[in-house]
């Protein structure tokens, strides 16, 4: 755990002052490891497993000497307290201290046994060593552990007790010293007697984590492979079996007055306190819901809550009492920050993968998560914008914000559930408060902030690319109704709404038949959402001013790769509170993406060359371009979101083939259809061209002239490259970008910056050829490939939105000190 992580980085520290050869290695389990330049003369591949079983070994022994320390901290307050317990002053009573104690000294035993067996064989280390059977007898030893964990609340009940009991025994439970590793020069942490029962519980997850690691570099022939087979068999056996266990012993906790609480629902909000944005941990037990933050703790200490507010659900409601009860305003950031943050997080994730894989990379890498666990929490916080508001009948009002409806239901409707029983409103002393939040540490089900940073490296990273959806239909509605849906994706551990539907009006069956295309970065889960179109404004939001529409019925489901990278739609359906809703998708992933595909046909529009259109209309721009211009500018220049917001596809596609065949009612088309579906059909005539607007040829110089710091080295360079463009790339590009100039300038209306506008167009103007994307060995994943120069692109085209305007004659006219080759 993180006390374990902190004691081993310390040892860490201290040891790289002296050696500084020597670097940081990471393996399966997470543990830390030193290894010097020697340990990577391989020779040949059965060396080399070798080589890395022993790292494996190694790590795995340096985690053991610390377990055991961990082991001996504990015990060392056992005896002094056994002897105290005789006389007429006891600390704790016999019983007390074998309960606490329960099976420590036996597993201190037979790991200090295990690690004297092991250490030998690594320092004599060669390819006929075997270990398989001192692992087969660790996990033999297992019922040990299961006597321990049968006991394990108990143990813990009795210590707490004690603590609140005894000031002597609290203040000896909250100080245990634990020696560092015997090369790291007296580094003693103190950690607390609660943290410390928790490490056997661990450890036999880490157990089972090095034996996975030694399998994968033993070979099959080996003797220790059965061995080691064997002990990681019973292993996973024990773990599944204490898992069903553990888990229901460590939601419930028992009040002073003997009254069971259980916790049925825990997570990380955002809240609105003092009008700034605070994260808090949120706990909803069976009686009441409490609102705590992490108290800031010394290195090694156990981490603690504290209780910011809590409110009886007896007392908890939905609605205002009172209307004048005023609202906070609620500091919303520039939607370009956002997605600015986004794409530095993506490019950290780059480096830590390149730092990886390079020598001496691992202390690197450290510092990268950490530049991202920060930067991630910061998008945590700053992200959600949707309002769900509480109320204390007899007291104030505190609000939350939720990057997701879907959140906001799903508490909603797990308070009510509680509500519908009959309950009393309960008030809690000082020193109740205090016992319940400090278990909320052992009771809570989710334990890290959901960043990405968080999550292991084993962990799927999600999905990069789009997903395409048709939202079919639904069925199983009571009363006639407005119906829509949207659609939601997980990005950057929160959820974003990314799609909605028409409104079907007055039925109990919707034909929607609507396909849209999501953009995933990172994804795993899409969700969707059924909602009553609510046109009454007697519903007004008073937090946001938006009428609020009922919430029908929401589901999720997983985003399982092997079923959605398939070339063919798969079909399914989300049941949600009685509810069917069918639908269909399928993915592309974003390396494919990056490939544009020329169309067969010269006679249309899409996927063919600019310069072929051009020629052919007799015209200096592409008459797409201008028609979807002129209609944007005529009816969309004021609609939120303009550009960002997906039309629906089947819409573009109609609008695509239009155009494509010169269908002569195209305007009569345009001025019915919906503006955001005008927007994304110019979006894609940009995404399928058989190469990007700003060509393939430019690219590499375009990424290199956006990096040079010497703003009129900048200027020259950028400008020069703007008139290396072919005539019709050009003159369409200078098109374009004062179209969104214009609708920059209604910002404050349609939420559209500069910046924005920039990061939606500039990936799609400038893509590196294929060959580019592929020629950079760093490049390890269609993640790598999307982050690795979208930030380049983006800053580009923001460079010519936020340039004075350009002329193309005077472009042409200008002659600058550079040669006509790029």
């Amino acid at each position: 755990m993180e006390e374990e992580e902190e004691e081993v980085l310390c040892y860490l520290d201290r040891v790289l002052e002296e050696e500084e050869e020597e670097e940081v290695f990471e393996y399966g389990d997470g543990e830390l490891d030193l290894i010097t330049p020697t340990h990577r003369q391989f020779k040949g591949d059965i060396e080399k497993g070798l080589e890395m079983k022993k790292l494996v070994l190694s790590g795995f022994l340096a985690s053991e000497e610390i377990y055991i320390n961990q082991l001996e901290a504990l015990l060392l307050p056992m005896r002094p307290l056994k002897a105290t317990a005789t006389t007429s002053q006891p600390v704790l009573t016999i019983q007390q201290i074998e309960t606490i104690f329960y099976k420590i000294q036996d597993i201190f035993e037979i790991h200090k046994e295990f690690y004297d067996s092991l250490l030998p064989n690594i320092q004599q280390w060669d390819e006929k060593v075997t270990v398989g059977h001192l692992f087969q007898k660790l996990a033999s030893q297992l019922g040990v552990y299961k006597a321990f964990v049968d006991n394990y609340k108990v143990a813990l009940e009795t210590a707490e007790k004690c603590s609140q009991a005894n000031s002597q025994f609290q203040k000896i439970s909250e100080n245990l010293k634990v020696k560092g590793p015997k090369d790291s020069k007296d580094c003693t942490t103190t950690i607390s007697m609660e943290a410390l029962l928790y490490k056997p519980i661990d450890r036999v997850t880490r157990s089972t984590l090095v034996l996975h690691d030694l399998l994968k570099h033993t070979p099959k022939d080996h003797p220790d492979f059965p061995l080691l087979q064997d002990a990681l068999r019973i292993s996973q056996n024990f773990l599944s079996s204490i898992n069903e266990e553990i888990d229901p012993r460590r939601t419930a906790v028992t009040t002073p007055k003997g009254e069971a609480r259980q916790l049925v629902k825990d997570g990380f909000l955002v809240e609105v306190s003092e009008s700034s944005r605070k994260l808090r941990h949120v706990f909803l037990f069976t009686d009441l819901l409490l609102c705590a933050k992490m108290k800031k703790t010394a290195v090694g200490r156990h981490q603690q809550y504290e209780c910011k507010w809590y409110i009886p659900l007896a007392d908890l409601t939905f609605q205002t009492l009172d209307d004048t009860d005023s609202c906070p305003s609620i500091q919303v950031l520039p939607e370009h920050e956002i997605e600015e943050m986004k794409i530095k997080i993506s490019a950290i994730k780059s480096d830590i993968q390149k730092e990886k894989k390079a020598p001496k990379g691992q202390s690197r890498v450290e510092r990268l998560r950490k530049k991202m666990n920060e930067q991630e929490s910061w998008l945590l916080l700053h992200s959600p914008t949707i309002p769900f508001r509480i109320y204390n009948k007899h007291g104030k009002s505190y609000l939350f914000l939720l990057s997701s409806d879907y959140e906001r239901s799903e508490w909603r409707e797990s308070i009510q559930k509680l509500q519908k029983k009959d309950l009393q409103a309960c008030v809690l002393s000082s020193v109740e408060l205090q016992v319940l939040t400090s278990s909320c540490f052992k009771l809570r089900t989710v334990h890290n902030i959901p960043v990405t940073s968080n999550k292991d490296d084993e962990e799927t990273p999600g999905l990069y690319g789009f997903l395409h959806v048709i939202v079919h239909s639904a069925k199983g509605f009571k009363e006639s109704a407005n119906l829509y849906c949207t659609l939601e994706v997980d990005s950057f551990g929160y959820f974003v709404s990314k799609a909605k539907t028409r409104v079907f009006r007055d039925t109990t069956e919707p034909q929607w038949n609507e396909e849209f295309e999501i953009e995933l970065e990172g994804s795993q889960y899409l969700r969707i959402l059924c909602y009553e179109k609510c046109y009454d404004k007697s519903m007004l939001n008073k937090d946001d001013n938006e009428i609020v529409d009922k919430i029908m019925g929401k589901g999720q489901v997983q985003l399982d790769p092997q079923t959605v990278q398939s070339k063919n739609w798969h079909m399914d359906v989300i049941e949600m509170n009685g509810i069917k809703v069918e639908f269909s998708m399928k993915f592309t992933s974003r390396d494919l993406s990056l490939k544009r595909t020329p169309s067969k046909k010269q006679s249309g529009v899409f996927g063919v060359k600019i310069n072929v259109v051009t020629k052919r209309e007799r015209s200096k721009v592409p008459y797409i371009v201008r028609q979807c211009i002129e209609e944007v500018e005529k009816r969309g220049i004021d609609e939120v979101g303009i550009y960002r917001i997906s039309g629906v596809a089947t819409d573009i596609q109609a609008l695509k083939l239009a155009f494509d065949t010169n269908t002569k009612d195209i305007l009569v088309m345009l001025s019915d259809m919906d503006i955001n579906a005008i927007a994304g059909t110019l979006k894609l005539y940009f995404r399928e061209l058989p190469e990007p607007l700003l060509t393939d040829r430019l690219y590499p110089a375009f990424m290199e002239g956006i990096a040079l710091s010497d703003p009129a080295a900048k200027e020259n360079c950028m400008m020069h490259l703007l008139r290396s463009l072919p005539d019709p790339n050009l003159m369409t590009f200078l098109t374009l970008l004062e179209h969104l100039k214009r609708v920059a300038e209604k910002e404050p209306i349609n939420k559209m910056s500069l910046h924005n506008l920039a990061t939606v167009f500039g990936p799609t103007l400038l893509r590196p050829s294929e060959s580019e994307s592929t020629k950079g060995q760093h490049i390890t994943s269609a993640s790598d490939i999307w982050s690795h120069d979208v930030m380049a692109q983006v800053q580009v085209l923001l460079y010519y939105l936020q340039h004075p305007p350009i002329s193309f004659a005077e472009l042409k006219r200008n002659t600058l000190y550079f040669s006509t080759d790029v």
